[in-house]
Protein backbone atom coordinates (compact mmCIF):
# COMPACT_ATOMS: atom_id res chain seq x y z
CA UNK A 1 0.00 0.00 0.00
CA UNK A 2 1.59 3.46 -0.76
CA UNK A 3 1.91 5.72 2.09
CA UNK A 4 -0.12 8.27 1.79
CA UNK A 5 1.11 12.31 1.91
CA UNK A 6 -0.03 14.77 4.32
CA UNK A 7 -2.66 16.92 3.44
CA UNK A 8 -3.40 20.41 4.17
CA UNK A 9 -6.96 21.55 5.03
CA UNK A 10 -8.93 25.35 5.30
CA UNK A 11 -10.63 25.72 8.37
CA UNK A 12 -12.41 28.66 7.16
CA UNK A 13 -14.37 29.32 10.78
CA UNK A 14 -11.31 29.41 12.64
CA UNK A 15 -9.12 31.53 10.02
CA UNK A 16 -6.46 29.07 9.26
CA UNK A 17 -5.23 26.11 7.25
CA UNK A 18 -3.28 23.55 8.69
CA UNK A 19 -2.03 19.97 7.77
CA UNK A 20 -3.75 16.89 9.13
CA UNK A 21 -0.68 16.60 11.56
CA UNK A 22 -1.43 19.25 12.82
CA UNK A 23 0.77 21.94 11.67
CA UNK A 24 -0.57 25.33 11.07
CA UNK A 25 0.54 27.05 7.53
CA UNK A 26 2.79 30.23 7.87
CA UNK A 27 4.08 29.32 11.08
CA UNK A 28 7.62 28.31 12.52
CA UNK A 29 6.54 24.68 12.96
CA UNK A 30 5.55 24.97 9.51
CA UNK A 31 8.97 25.99 7.74
CA UNK A 32 10.57 23.75 10.21
CA UNK A 33 8.33 20.75 8.56
CA UNK A 34 9.34 21.98 5.39
CA UNK A 35 12.96 21.95 6.00
CA UNK A 36 12.72 18.68 7.72
CA UNK A 37 14.61 16.15 5.45
CA UNK A 38 11.80 13.37 5.80
CA UNK A 39 9.81 15.93 4.44
CA UNK A 40 9.58 15.27 0.65
CA UNK A 41 5.52 16.52 -0.58
CA UNK A 42 2.40 16.91 0.67
CA UNK A 43 -1.27 18.05 -1.04
CA UNK A 44 -2.67 21.36 -0.86
CA UNK A 45 -6.52 21.32 -2.34
CA UNK A 46 -7.83 23.93 -4.69
CA UNK A 47 -10.95 25.05 -3.10
CA UNK A 48 -13.94 26.18 -5.93
CA UNK A 49 -15.62 28.62 -3.16
CA UNK A 50 -17.91 30.10 -5.49
CA UNK A 51 -19.44 26.49 -5.74
CA UNK A 52 -18.30 25.20 -2.41
CA UNK A 53 -16.31 22.36 -3.32
CA UNK A 54 -12.80 21.34 -3.75
CA UNK A 55 -11.69 20.93 -7.74
CA UNK A 56 -8.58 19.02 -7.41
CA UNK A 57 -5.60 18.67 -5.37
CA UNK A 58 -2.53 20.34 -5.82
CA UNK A 59 0.64 18.29 -5.45
CA UNK A 60 3.65 20.10 -3.64
CA UNK A 61 7.11 18.73 -3.86
CA UNK A 62 10.30 19.08 -3.06
CA UNK A 63 13.19 18.38 -5.37
CA UNK A 64 16.70 19.01 -5.28
CA UNK A 65 18.61 21.35 -7.27
CA UNK A 66 22.42 21.21 -8.71
CA UNK A 67 23.44 24.24 -6.94
CA UNK A 68 22.59 22.73 -3.90
CA UNK A 69 19.02 23.10 -1.35
CA UNK A 70 15.72 21.49 -1.62
CA UNK A 71 13.46 24.18 -3.60
CA UNK A 72 9.32 23.60 -3.55
CA UNK A 73 7.90 23.32 -6.89
CA UNK A 74 3.82 22.65 -7.33
CA UNK A 75 2.03 20.79 -9.31
CA UNK A 76 -1.80 19.99 -11.21
CA UNK A 77 -3.00 18.77 -13.93
CA UNK A 78 -4.89 21.09 -15.57
CA UNK A 79 -7.56 19.48 -18.81
CA UNK A 80 -4.84 16.93 -19.44
CA UNK A 81 -1.47 19.06 -19.30
CA UNK A 82 0.22 19.09 -15.70
CA UNK A 83 0.83 22.74 -14.83
CA UNK A 84 4.34 22.82 -12.96
CA UNK A 85 5.24 26.38 -10.60
CA UNK A 86 8.19 26.81 -9.00
CA UNK A 87 7.94 28.25 -5.37
CA UNK A 88 11.46 28.10 -4.18
CA UNK A 89 12.84 27.52 -0.36
CA UNK A 90 10.42 27.01 2.71
CA UNK A 91 9.89 30.30 3.62
CA UNK A 92 8.21 31.35 -0.14
CA UNK A 93 5.98 28.46 0.60
CA UNK A 94 2.57 30.24 2.05
CA UNK A 95 -0.48 29.37 2.60
CA UNK A 96 -1.13 32.63 0.27
CA UNK A 97 1.12 31.88 -2.44
CA UNK A 98 -0.38 28.36 -2.98
CA UNK A 99 -3.98 29.67 -2.60
CA UNK A 100 -3.17 32.30 -5.47
CA UNK A 101 -1.49 29.56 -7.68
CA UNK A 102 -4.64 27.48 -7.05
CA UNK A 103 -6.99 30.26 -8.40
CA UNK A 104 -4.88 30.96 -11.07
CA UNK A 105 -4.98 27.08 -11.76
CA UNK A 106 -8.65 27.20 -11.51
CA UNK A 107 -9.15 29.96 -13.90
CA UNK A 108 -7.73 27.40 -16.64
CA UNK A 109 -10.70 25.00 -15.87
CA UNK A 110 -13.75 25.41 -18.37
CA UNK A 111 -16.82 25.49 -16.49
CA UNK A 112 -20.08 23.68 -17.30
CA UNK A 113 -21.69 27.02 -19.75
CA UNK A 114 -18.51 27.15 -21.91
CA UNK A 115 -18.94 23.64 -22.45
CA UNK A 116 -22.38 23.64 -23.23
CA UNK A 117 -21.56 27.01 -25.51
CA UNK A 118 -19.10 25.19 -27.22
CA UNK A 119 -20.90 22.16 -28.07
Amino acid sequence: MRPTRPTAWEYREAGFTALDTGVRLDTPAWVAWLDDPATTSFAYPVYNHPRGYIEGWMTVRKERRVRGGAYWTAYWRVNGHLRKVYLGRATAVTDARLRAIGATWLAQIPTAMDTDAAG
